[in-house]
């Protein structure tokens, strides 16, 4: 993560704001429960890094004449780490956001694939692995890489080449350190709704027919006066 905190300097309101300075902050970790976390500030004036505090030693340092003056003075103020950690903690920690998690099947029977989509999740860091039958998968998977969704999150998606066998268990595991423990997604072989959805309506119409058929005959006997024998 990086963010630039900037200030237009006015001394004289005759100018036009000729100097000015800002503030770069970086945020670095690769574990999933930011115990690694490294936080960086630096200090900027006119495009010249001045000074700059490094978390993993808790000092700052100079790299101008200012710079130094001012690190010597920063790195003496016993109030200065308790500060610089908050920061940390505020910049740098923020909620994480569990993943939205959904298992479909893509592609003709012939040629199927189990897609696992993963979205709205922070930070970026995230494992996503299948399981058949309990066993980690490693052939015939492929990914996306993670994306930016914008506001804050990211997507990712897994794919997995798919023949329904008997008895067989498939399962999309995603871990992310919004989750205490790693989370299992079982994939149900039943058909999916949209195709439920279709026999359900192509029953409805056979029903229907069937309906349309009785009242026709119903009604034919009864214009040529004959009516219809109890069963």
């Amino acid at each position: 993560l990086a963010f630039t905190f900037l200030w237009l300097l006015d001394n004289d309101r005759k100018s036009c704001y000729e100097d000015f300075a800002h503030d770069n902050v970086w945020c670095g970790f690769s574990s999933r429960d930011f115990h690694d976390m490294e936080f960086i500030l630096e200090h900027h004036f006119n495009k010249i890094l001045v000074a700059q505090y490094n978390s993993t030693t808790e000092r700052w340092t100079g790299y101008t004449a200012w710079g130094v003056l001012s690190a010597e003075k920063w790195n003496e103020d016993p109030d200065e780490i308790p500060r610089r950690r908050s920061d940390m903690d505020l910049l740098c920690k923020p909620y994480a956001i569990e993943p939205n998690v959904t298992l479909r099947l893509e592609g003709p029977s012939s040629d199927s694939s189990l897609v696992c989509s993963v979205h709205f999740f922070y930070p970026k860091h995230i494992r996503v692995t299948w399981l058949r039958n309990g066993e980690e998968v490693t052939s015939d998977v492929t990914s996306t890489d993670v994306l930016a969704n914008g506001l804050w999150s990211y997507q990712i998606q897994s794919y997995l080449k798919y023949t329904p066998t008997t008895g067989e268990r498939i399962t999309c595991m995603v871990e992310h350190i919004s989750q205490t423990e790693p989370r299992l997604y079982y994939w149900d072989p039943s058909l999916p709704k949209s195709e439920k959805n279709k026999i359900v309506i192509g029953a409805c119409g056979l029903l229907l027919g069937v309906v349309c058929v009785a009242a026709g005959l119903i009604y034919r006997k009864k214009s040529t006066g004959e009516e219809p024998q109890d069963s």
